[in-house]
């Protein structure tokens, strides 16, 4: 039942809970999509642990491009835990229900989180670039400092911007209907019910689209453009080879995640389906190809696993 409060002598009402709709129409499935949603949920929280932990462990991993992927896996632990967890006991207890207070807390969530992969995506970018094109200057540009930095000022400008689009959309009356067509909370369904102007959190939602999605989004592009310059001037096939082993793994990453990205919020209303689709692609499913991208196709990665492996066998076998 939808849950609803006066706010005023008339007849205008206030919205305390949103429905998600998610999966909804699939009631025949509810219960095979949680099985595969927790392992998809398993499997990516294994994974991006894994890789925190080889960074952390593993002194041969303390460079910069595995700081920025350490961050970039802690960053995808938050991700799928700020969704996954909601839609599982959604899909398992039938209760599509939110709070219009929870609904706000998870949009802010998930707004900071991928800001903050968006400028997390571009420092590895610009880590790449500095690796590949001017290799003489990398090691005193790209230091510890220097990286330290742009994770800091990637996760705190990231959560500024959020917290503000929320506390704008907090100030918003949800008068009904209360359904929001999508398995989270994201911007434009919830700005959709409200029965109050809008154009102030929509201009404040360009404006930080812009500064938060556009420059790193530009600057991987820059960076990847001269990338694919130097590599191609490279003369041997060998050489080449290499130089684009070093990168490959980042750059399926990224083409991956802004291409569904971009497919979410340009797709027109009429084709949700779709949008649902793709919504479930960047934001369930990305977190969980990224470690196996990262493992299979990175040797450090594969050593530090190698050598994770063989300590615990010894470790085992003293204890037999």
């Amino acid at each position: 039942m939808q849950n609803i409060t006066n706010i005023k002598s008339g007849n205008q009402t206030s919205i305390t809970e949103f429905i998600l709709l998610g999966f909804g129409t699939l009631p025949d499935l509810q219960i095979l999509l949680f099985l595969v949603f927790l392992v998809i949920y398993i499997v990516t929280m294994a994974g991006n642990i894994l890789i925190v932990a080889l960074v952390v462990a593993d002194r041969h991993l303390h460079t910069p491009m595995y700081f920025f992927l350490g961050n970039l896996s802690c960053l995808e632990t938050c991700y799928t835990s700020t969704i996954l967890p909601r839609m599982l006991a959604s899909l398992l207890m039938g209760d599509r229900t939110i709070s219009v207070n929870s609904c706000f807390v998870q949009f802010n969530l998930f707004s900071c989180l991928v800001s903050t992969e968006c400028y997390l995506l571009a420092s590895m970018s610009y880590d790449r670039y500095f690796a590949i094109c001017k290799p003489l200057h990398y090691s005193t540009h790209m230091n510890f400092r220097f990286c330290t930095e742009l994770v800091t000022g990637s996760w705190i400008g990231a959560f500024l911007g959020s917290s503000v689009t929320t506390y704008l959309i907090s100030q918003l009356t949800f008068c009904g209907p209360n359904e929001i067509d999508q398995f989270f909370c994201d911007l434009t369904p919830m700005l959709k019910l409200s029965c109050t102007d809008t154009h102030l959190v929509e201009l404040v939602t360009l404006i930080f689209s812009c500064v938060f999605l556009l420059p790193p989004f530009l600057l991987t592009l820059i960076s990847y453009i001269c990338i694919i310059a130097a590599i191609l001037r490279i003369p041997s096939t060998i050489g080449r080879q290499k130089a684009f082993s070093t990168c490959s793994s980042h750059l399926i990453v990224v083409t991956v995640f802004y291409g569904t990205l971009i497919i979410v919020y340009m797709l027109p209303n009429t084709m949700r389906d779709l949008n649902k689709t793709f919504s479930v692609i960047y934001t369930v499913l990305t977190p969980l190809v990224n470690p196996f991208i990262y493992t299979l196709r990175n040797k450090g990665v594969n050593e530090a696993m190698r050598q994770a492996v063989r300590k615990l066998s010894f470790t085992r076998m003293k204890i037999n």
